[in-house]
């Protein structure tokens, strides 16, 4: 659990979902006490009880994961909340369902499971409505000294003030020798005699390491004193990656590549992706035969063109391969040869090429990519040498995008607007060293489940 939630959930989130996971054991239970007697219910052994209402606790935490509930961006409106959970306690429900029909011996019988969904739902809709409306997130909240009060120091403070926020708020900004002032003036500490007294005395959790230039401005033997008193320290890089899930662009530098955790070797885990990709697309083909012939049937219905759309993209180590996906623009979308980004409402789009991407149906045929080995489920997007040969010349450590192989999905497509501009790819690439920083099996699959999420609440779609 700390490999997949370690920095993908923030702090309270985790116990939130903790607390969720309790209220849907409690509500299983309790309704099989309810449906079975007092009599029959302890009867039952207590591994049957604890494997029953744990799988039906395990199935609505994965669904509510799935539809984003663990995620701030996706909570910072309670009927938003409330209309993904309903969502994912309809998807949980029939999960459930298909878990029963396949593996009997883990089924509650169906009056208990008819009782306990609706149940469940209601408790976690009260427990949310109370933390929102109630602790406002304040037992989660961790309290953090700035040292620095700079460009980096404002982009923490700007973090803090985001709508929905409530995982840490700034107790002051230390000034630095040399800095101009960007944060709130009221905000900045001046002059400590103590660093280790001013940290104990307004309960400082964290302190991050924020100055535009760390040389000779730091105050070392202070921070070296917190950090063996307890008190966590962290840099401006590590402290954006666990709020916002992503890197910094703007302040890359090398050492960051060289000495940040992550990167570690990946042959065993690239070797378990290759085998589920091959397994996972020969399934999706043969169940999404009816659905591919459908599509083939519309696209030549309505434009009399070609079928499928066969671009050249960039892969693995800038390898070129050609991407297939069913064609959804006009079939001379770039008469004039230069490739073009493609825009907000293109009128390019064809009326079906708007249903097929709006439900990423258009995607489909790049399971035959998957298959060939070409691309994967989860990675960066690949994009056309065209682009790529203008972008990594004006983003430092774009083509590092390469490292990896693309996918169909991936940690900035869930994150990030469809990309239209250099810097809306300089944005996505802060996504995607994230997310090959931090490359793991779990986390694909982490990525996969929230792909549903995107599915259901387009995002990015163009």
């Amino acid at each position: 659990m700390r490999t997949l939630f370690r920095h993908q959930l923030l702090p309270r989130m985790k116990i939130v979902a903790a607390l969720e996971f309790a209220t849907d054991f409690i509500a299983a239970a309790g309704a099989m006490y309810l449906i079975y007697g007092s009599h029959y219910f302890f009867s039952l052994r207590r591994d049957e009880l604890l494997l029953q209402a744990g799988i039906f606790a395990l199935v609505f935490l994965l669904a509510r994961f799935a539809m984003g509930l663990y995620q701030w961006q996706c909570c910072s409106e309670l009927k938003e909340v409330f209309a993904r959970a309903i969502a994912a306690y309809a998807c949980g429900f029939l999960v459930l369902s298909v878990i029963y029909y396949l593996v009997p011996g883990v089924q509650m019988w169906r009056s208990a499971a008819a009782v306990s969904v609706p149940a469940a739902l209601i408790a976690v809709l009260t427990t949310r409505y109370l933390l929102d409306h109630g602790l406002q997130g304040r037992l989660f909240i961790r309290r953090i000294l700035v040292m620095g009060v700079g460009e980096r120091a404002a982009r923490i403070e700007a973090l803090e003030q985001r709508k929905g926020q409530h995982s840490f708020i700034c107790v002051g900004f230390l000034r630095l020798a040399g800095e101009t002032c960007l944060v709130s003036p009221s905000r900045v500490v001046a002059n400590i005699n103590s660093l280790t007294r001013y940290v104990e005395a307004n309960e400082v959790d964290e302190i991050v390491i924020a100055p535009t230039d760390r040389r000779g401005t730091l105050p070392m033997q202070a921070l070296v004193e917190c950090r063996l008193s307890g008190t966590r320290i962290r840099t401006y890089q590590m402290f954006l990656e666990k709020e916002t899930g992503r890197v910094d662009p703007d302040s890359l530098q090398p050492d960051w590549f060289l000495y940040s955790e992550g990167f570690r070797s990946r042959g065993l885990q690239e070797a378990i992706k290759r085998g589920f990709d091959i397994l996972a697309s020969v399934v999706l083909i043969l169940l999404a035969l009816p659905l591919l012939i459908s599509t083939i049937i519309a696209v030549k219905i309505e434009g009399g063109g070609p079928i499928f759309y066969k671009q050249e993209r960039i892969g693995l180590k800038g390898k070129a391969f050609l991407l297939f996906k069913f064609r959804s623009m006009q079939s001379d979308a770039e008469h004039d040869g230069t490739p073009q980004w493609a825009r907000v409402n293109d009128q390019r789009v064809t009326t079906v090429g708007q249903l097929i991407r709006k439900t990423r149906i258009d995607e489909l045929p790049q399971l035959f990519n998957v298959l060939k080995g070409d691309m994967s489920f989860v990675g960066p997007r690949p994009e056309r040498g065209f682009f790529v040969e203008q972008l990594s010349q004006q983003i430092p450590y774009y083509n590092e995008r390469h490292e990896v192989k693309p996918g169909i999905t991936g940690w900035a497509q869930l994150n990030y607007s469809y990309g239209a501009s250099v810097e809306d790819a300089k944005e996505k690439l802060a996504f995607d060293l994230y997310y090959i920083k931090y490359y793991s099996v779990i986390r694909d699959i982490v990525i996969i489940f929230q792909t549903v999420r995107v599915v259901l609440w387009p995002q990015g779609v163009r």
